[in-house]
């Protein structure tokens, strides 16, 4: 086969093209070394930021069987999912909250959510989140919940964060910290924290074992180191009365139960540390608040 062959003057135009073209290019380079900040791409979004996202997209997505919170500790959202959401929905909630799907924290539980409260579980009025301490009812059969007073104190509609639940029907706070939340709703409310039977109340003795359930921390156990404490959470909010252990807990567990097997025993008033490294947590004695509004456990 004969080669055409390409007369100089031809080799030296395409030399001399691909200068150019390589010189251009390096303009170009320089010119991408030397963007103005101004250009950049723009700053990730702050934590809150991403966790507000986070949050709007649960409710845009909205796939049933989930529930989730805000870990202010960490800023994470924390999504619990039950058996019934699939991968492709967990990939749908994280792509709905597009930059703030790195706040999500998913954490799956067995079993199917149904819709039911129990003592420990999470409630929300005023755009804050206690925990409900135990069911209650009154001679008339009308049912109720109790939870702590500084909880009721701060709004009067309460709901699990998507079913309104019921209206504050009283409260107490400083001096004491108990208040009681009517139902309205037709949520299925069985005399329990979690899975455990409360049929009694009583107080307790010191050096009792007794167990905690709260929406932040879930269910912890100590024992009961005093009786009768004064508590001074500052800003002139005193309680008195309480009950004092070595039980940790943490924002958001307020109100919660305290119990032992079938007993109640008070409601999370409030205290120091955490559940990680411990802490002294007080607690209201549910008798006092049960004799208040005249209501009993079932």
């Amino acid at each position: 086969m004969r080669t055409k062959r390409t007369s100089p003057h031809g080799g030296s135009a395409r030399r001399g093209r691909t200068r150019l073209v390589a010189a251009a290019t390096g303009v170009l380079a320089v010119a991408a070394l030397t963007v103005p900040a101004s250009a950049s791409a723009e700053p990730a979004p702050s934590p809150a930021t991403q966790v507000a996202m986070a949050g709007k997209a649960m409710k845009t997505a909205d796939v049933a069987g989930t529930a989730w919170y805000t870990d202010k500790a960490t800023n994470t959202l924390v999504v619990t999912v039950d058996s019934t959401v699939s991968q492709a929905e967990i990939a749908k909630i994280k792509k709905t909250a597009g930059a703030g799907a790195d706040a999500i924290r998913i954490e799956r539980t067995s079993g199917k959510f149904t819709k039911m409260i129990t003592g420990g579980d999470a409630i929300y009025a005023g755009g804050g989140r206690c925990s409900l301490g135990f069911n209650v009812r009154s001679s008339s059969g009308t049912e109720y919940f109790l939870t702590a007073g500084h909880c009721t104190a701060s709004g009067a509609s309460w709901s699990n964060g998507s079913t309104t639940l019921g209206t504050r029907a009283g409260s107490s706070f400083p001096n004491n910290d108990y208040g009681i939340v009517r139902y309205t709703s037709s949520v299925s409310r069985p005399g329990q924290v979690g899975s455990q039977d409360i049929t009694r109340a009583a107080n307790p003795s010191v050096g009792q074992t007794v167990t905690r359930r709260g929406s932040t921390t879930g269910t912890h156990s100590g024992r009961v180191t005093g009786l009768n404490a004064t508590v001074n959470y500052g800003s002139g909010d005193i309680v008195y009365g309480m009950i004092q252990t070595n039980v940790c807990a943490e924002p958001g567990d307020s109100g919660g139960p305290l119990y032992y097997g079938t007993t109640a025993y008070g409601l999370t008033s409030g205290g120091s540390g955490n559940c990680r490294t411990g802490g002294t947590t007080f607690f209201q004695p549910v008798v006092e608040a049960l004799n208040a509004y005249g209501v009993s456990v079932y």
